[in-house]
């Protein structure tokens, strides 16, 4: 109940806040009833809140391209691979980076150093997510209130800035002398912590160096540098675990119990878990998703629809449940986690010819995320027990890190980014069922709102153009 009294105490803020952001490319006319300046701790709510959100927003569509999620319909958009507009996301995106905008410059007035420095890491969040997605994206031109058609900067471009932002981050966060203070009801995130906001800072820069995988520059020590800095535990995680009403999964779950069709775990990640694709069963997946009418685990092959014996109305597929851990009313709606760090850990060491440390994480990873969804210990132990889960650190490979690390990543945009540095290559992953295309997708094409209003700028891309890291 105090969660949901705190939130109800910011919902208003929220609301006025989403209005009251710097008037950028986004905003076409001026609002005279919008809050000129809003109070920067008021920022700092609407921001953390909706950094948060625009993961789910993303993961909306890219759980269908690393097959977490399927359409219940044959030919599903999203599954197939055609062209969707995707204009609300990237607009929410833009939204919450304007408010950020403001955050920073009223930080900077009031000799802010600690809302700087969140500023700065939930701009790196929310700015690589959009890189992540689309490649090429405004930038430099985009806040500064002074064109509706701003330029595009390259993610090659970006990046170096946003791994610059996080330092800078860092330096801020680490000062004591800030003339104000985050006020902790109002960080979604992290309830005012500088020293977790810190950690967070590191855990973007050893993901963002990951990606870095295809590349010559690929730097593991610098990887493994920022990670001993980083998060020690599950308590260290980003995440927002106050809603008005509910974890907005846990509104997709409720929405599909009502025959509002939605939800549907995609064939892949059941036959990941059950037993199909490996020769052990994972214990997470009670945890995860539902069991069918029949008492098993059945998934929906992407582009297929439903393929069981019943209607679309009759459980004969697992699905996304208020009963399981993501999709529960008040599940956590994670950033970037504790065991998504350790997975980067076990790939960068394992990269610099270090198993030892490659293995260790590796294990931890599992161990981790098997504590953060409620596995039983004895279950977890027995698990990490398998030889074919715990081969020893001369048995690890880069294939068990990324097959471990897909389970973990449940419904993270970042899943997609693991993919293409992956080549999709997850044991029996396949095209979609009437895919329109003949290879794997790897970006987003650009939403209508750019397309119609700042065609000159927008890049002519398809969605088979590989992100600037995926080459």
């Amino acid at each position: 109940m105090m969660k949901k009294k705190i939130f109800n105490i910011f919902l208003v803020l929220l609301i006025i806040f989403s209005s009251a952001g710097c008037k950028k490319y986004l905003d076409l006319n001026d609002n005279p009833n919008t809050v000129d300046q809003p109070p920067i701790n008021g920022l700092l709510a609407y921001a953390t809140f909706n950094t948060a959100v625009n993961q789910f927003r993303v993961s909306q569509f890219t759980s269908y391209f690393v097959q977490y999620l399927a359409n219940p319909g044959s030919g599903g958009a999203t599954d197939t691979y055609q062209e969707v507009d995707y204009s609300g996301t990237w607009g929410r995106l833009y939204d919450v980076m304007a408010n950020i905008t403001d955050m920073e410059k009223l930080a900077i007035e009031q000799g802010s150093s600690e809302h700087l420095g969140v500023a700065k890491v939930l701009m790196a969040i929310n700015l690589s997510t959009t890189v992540d997605a689309w490649g090429s994206v405004p930038y430099s031109q985009a806040f500064t209130g002074e064109s509706l058609t701003p330029a595009y900067d390259t993610g090659e471009q970006i990046y170096p800035q946003i791994l610059q932002m996080l330092d800078e981050a860092i330096v801020e966060l680490e000062k004591t002398d800030s003339k104000v203070n985050l006020e902790p009801g109002s960080d979604f995130i992290h309830g005012g912590s500088r020293e977790k906001w810190i950690k967070t800072a590191y855990a973007m820069k050893a993901r963002l160096l990951n990606h870095y995988s295809k590349d010559a520059s690929y730097n593991p020590a610098a990887i493994l540098t920022a990670l001993s800095s980083a998060y020690t535990s599950n308590a260290d995680d980003a995440q927002v675990t106050s809603f008005k009403d509910r974890n907005p999964w846990a509104g997709i779950a409720l929405n599909d119990s009502l025959l509002v069709l939605n939800g549907w775990l995609s064939e892949q990640i059941i036959d990941h878990m059950n037993g199909t694709s490996y020769s052990i069963v994972d214990p997470r997946l009670p945890r995860m998703a539902s069991k069918t009418i029949t008492n098993t685990y059945k998934g929906t092959p992407n582009g297929g629809g439903n393929v069981g014996n019943a209607s679309n109305t009759v459980i004969d597929e697992s699905r996304l449940r208020r009963s399981t851990f993501y999709a529960s009313e008040n599940a956590p709606l994670f950033i970037i986690t504790y065991p998504e760090t350790k997975f980067i850990e076990a790939e960068a060491a394992l990269r610099s010819n270090n198993p030892t440390v490659a293995y260790a994480a590796y294990l931890e990873g599992i161990r981790a995320h098997m504590d953060k969804v409620g596995v039983a210990a004895a279950d977890r132990d027995a698990y990490l027990a398998e030889p074919s889960v715990a081969p020893g650190q001369s048995g690890l490979t880069i294939n068990l890190i990324m097959k471990e690390k897909y389970v973990a990543m449940f419904l993270s945009p970042e899943a997609w980014v693991d993919a293409r540095r992956y080549n999709y290559q997850y044991k029996d992953f396949s095209l979609p069922m009437n895919a329109a295309l003949s290879e794997y997708i790897r970006r987003v094409t650009y939403p209508s709102t750019e397309t119609t209003r700042n065609r000159e700028n927008v890049p002519a891309v398809q969605v088979t153009d590989r992100i600037f890291w995926d080459k």
